[in-house]
């Protein structure tokens, strides 16, 4: 995941990952669901809010546009996975002057 950046792929699929880990896709979900115990989209989540978290803090780009880099298909996608994560808004995160795990 992180040096293929697949996270950045809005249309990323449990198949592509699974393809990219070279495993079967039922063997990469079980394997999450199981020993991590989250889901495959909250996985992939997981990633794009770091990223995100890292966008945010680092540079001085829209909130939308973070978004965007980090995969997310909406704006409104993001703001809720984002505030699952971390308890509060992309805009209230960078203002509070957190900084990227």
């Amino acid at each position: 995941m992180a040096e293929r950046r697949l996270w950045s792929d809005p249309m990323l699929t449990l198949k592509d990952l699974a393809d990219a880990a070279s495993v079967r896709p039922g063997y990469l979900s079980q394997a999450l669901n199981q020993r991590r115990g989250i889901s495959f989209f909250d996985y992939v989540n997981g990633w794009r809010i770091e990223a995100a978290c890292a966008m945010l803090s680092g540079s001085d780009m829209t909130a939308l546009a973070v978004a965007q880099e980090a995969g997310f298909n909406s704006k409104s996608t993001f703001n809720a996975a984002f505030r699952k994560a971390r308890g509060m808004s992309p805009s209230a995160w960078r203002a509070s002057g957190a900084t990227a795990r």
